[in-house]
C-alpha cells in the first residue's frame, strides 16, 4: 500500500490550479517572509483581473498554468499582512523566490479616532453583524467552485475525491435551508485506501432507520449500503448541504435563529481587538475570538454537538465593516463533551473552519472555505471488545482516529437573472458527492471574474 504524506499530497494534487484547453505556460515559484525567510502557506497567486490562480502549499511553493493569451497580463501574490507582489507575466523569472514584506497599520491610527467608531472588538464585530445586509449580496447570484474532500488518519491520507460544483444563493435575506442550493457537477476520485469506513458508522445508520446491528462483520455487509452508511454519516455534520445550510456557515446564516454569530453573539464568544493589518492597500481590523459565557452547541441531529468553546481570529475592513476572513475552531469544553472527544477522536479540536470571502462590486462573497473535523469510525466501539483489540500486536492506534478535511475555491460569479434561471431549471441540484456525474456541455456564458483573494 502506498503512503502519502500530507506535504506529498499538497504539491501532487493542487486543484486550485486553473485549467484550460488552451496552450498554457506554467509559472512557478516560491513565497517566502522578507525578514525570516519563513515560507508564506495560503498566499494567493493570481492574474489581476481573472479567476486564474493559485494557492501557496506549507512550503511557500505555488504553481499556475497561464493561457498564452494572458502572457502580459499582471501577476498579483498576496497575503494579509503583507505588501502586494506585482510582475507582468512576461517579466516573472520563473523558478524565482518572492519575498512579502509586512505590511501592518498603527493600532494607535484607530484609537485616536474622533468619530464614533467602536472602539473595541466586541463593538467592532456587533457592527461587522448589523451591516452584513448592505456587504452580502442583495440579489441572486451562482458561483462554480472546486471542491477537494480528503479523509486521513495520523499516518496516511485515505481517501480523495475532487468536484466541481456550482452554489446558487437567492441573497443574505432569504434563509439559506430553502433559498440556497449546491450541485455537484463533476466529480473524480483520485485514489480510495480505506479499508472499512465504518462498522460503527454502519450499526448507528442501521439504528437511525429503525433496523437492528447485531454482530457486523465487513464481509456481510453490501457495499452499496456502507456507501448508504456512510452518506448518512456525512449529511449529519460535514457534508456539503450542512456546511452551506448550517451553523458553520457563520456569516451567511448569521440571521437565522439560534446562529452562532446572530443578535445574541457575545453570549457565545467574545473578541477583543489585536492590532490593525493591511490587505492591498485596505486596513484590516484583527480580532481575537475567545469563549463567552455559555458553551457553543451546534444542535446536530442525531448527533452529540454540544458543550464546546470557540477560539480563533476575524479579519474586518476597516473602512466598511466587511468581514474578510474568518479563523474558527470549537473545542471540547464541557465535562461531557472532553470525555467523549478524547474517547472517539482523540483530539479536543472538534471543528475547524476557515473562510474567506472576495469584494466585487461593493459586496462580499464567498471565495475560499477549509473544514476539518475527526470522523467516527471504528473508534466507536468503547466496550471491552475494544480493550482487547488495543492489546493486540501490531494494533496502531494512529491507524485509528480519522479526521475530514474539505476544501472549496469559488472561481466565477454569475449575476445574469437569465443564466441563472437557465441553471436553475436545468439542474436537478444534488450535492451528493458519491454519485458519478458528467457535466453536460453548455454553451457560452458571460461571467463577472474577480481575482482570487489570499488566505492565510
Amino acid at each position: 500500500m502506498k503512503y502519502f504524506s500530507r506535504k506529498q499530497l499538497f504539491t501532487l494534487l493542487l486543484f486550485f490550479i486553473s485549467a484550460t484547453t488552451f496552450a498554457q505556460t506554467e509559472l512557478r515559484g516560491k513565497v517566502a517572509d522578507f525578514l525570516t525567510y519563513q515560507p508564506i502557506e495560503s498566499a494567493s497567486v493570481y492574474l489581476e483581473n481573472t479567476t486564474i490562480g493559485s494557492i501557496t502549499n506549507a512550503d511557500g511553493n505555488f504553481v499556475l498554468k497561464v493561457p498564452q493569451q494572458h502572457l502580459q497580463d499582471t501577476l498579483v501574490i498576496s497575503s494579509i499582512g503583507y505588501k502586494s507582489f506585482k510582475v507582468v507575466i512576461s517579466e516573472f523569472e520563473n523558478g524565482a523566490d518572492i519575498f512579502l514584506e509586512e505590511d501592518v497599520a498603527s493600532l494607535d491610527e484607530v484609537v485616536i479616532v474622533a468619530d464614533p467608531r467602536p472602539k473595541t472588538g466586541n463593538g467592532i464585530v456587533q457592527k461587522a453583524i448589523e451591516k452584513l445586509p448592505s456587504n452580502l449580496p442583495e440579489t441572486a447570484y451562482l458561483q462554480k467552485g472546486f471542491l477537494r474532500h480528503k479523509e486521513r488518519n495520523k499516518k496516511e491520507y485515505k481517501w480523495l475525491i475532487e468536484s466541481a460544483i456550482t452554489l446558487y444563493d437567492s441573497s443574505y435575506a432569504s434563509g439559506a435551508k430553502n433559498n440556497l442550493k449546491i450541485n455537484v457537477d463533476e466529480t473524480r476520485k483520485s485514489y480510495d485506501l480505506r479499508d472499512v469506513d465504518s462498522l460503527f458508522t454502519y450499526s448507528a445508520y442501521l439504528k437511525s432507520i429503525g433496523s437492528k446491528a447485531g454482530n457486523l462483520s465487513r464481509n456481510k455487509i453490501k457495499t452499496s449500503s456502507l456507501v448508504e452508511a456512510i452518506k448518512w454519516n456525512d449529511s449529519r455534520v460535514n457534508g456539503l448541504e450542512n456546511l452551506f445550510k448550517g451553523k458553520l456557515n457563520l456569516v451567511r446564516n448569521s440571521n437565522a435563529t439560534g446562529a452562532l454569530f446572530g443578535k445574541n453573539i457575545l453570549e457565545k464568544q467574545q473578541f477583543d481587538l489585536d492590532t490593525i493589518l493591511v490587505d492591498n492597500g485596505r486596513k484590516l481590523y484583527k480580532i481575537k475570538i475567545s469563549k463567552g459565557k455559555d458553551f457553543v452547541g451546534l444542535n446536530t441531529p442525531n448527533i452529540y454537538n454540544e458543550g464546546f468553546e470557540p477560539k480563533g481570529w476575524i479579519y474586518i475592513y476597516y473602512d466598511n465593516y466587511a468581514i474578510k476572513k474568518i479563523e474558527y475552531e470549537l473545542v471540547a469544553a464541557s465535562d461531557v463533551q472532553k470525555k467523549r472527544s478524547k474517547s472517539l477522536f482523540d483530539t479536543q479540536t472538534i471543528h475547524k473552519l476557515i473562510m474567506t470571502y472576495i469584494e466585487y462590486d461593493g459586496k462580499m462573497y464567498p471565495n475560499y472555505i477549509y473544514y476539518e473535523t475527526p470522523k467516527l469510525v471504528n473508534t466507536g466501539d468503547r466496550s471491552s471488545d475494544r480493550i482487547k483489540t488495543e492489546a493486540e500486536p501490531g494494533f496502531d492506534k494512529d491507524e485509528q482516529y480519522y479526521y475530514t478535511i474539505q476544501e472549496i475555491l469559488f472561481s466565477d460569479i454569475i449575476q445574469d437573472p437569465e443564466l441563472i434561471n437557465q441553471e436553475l431549471q436545468q439542474n436537478d441540484w444534488s450535492a451528493d458527492i458519491f454519485e458519478e456525474r458528467i457535466s453536460p456541455v453548455s454553451g457560452s456564458t458571460s461571467r463577472i471574474t474577480p481575482p482570487m483573494p489570499s488566505r492565510m
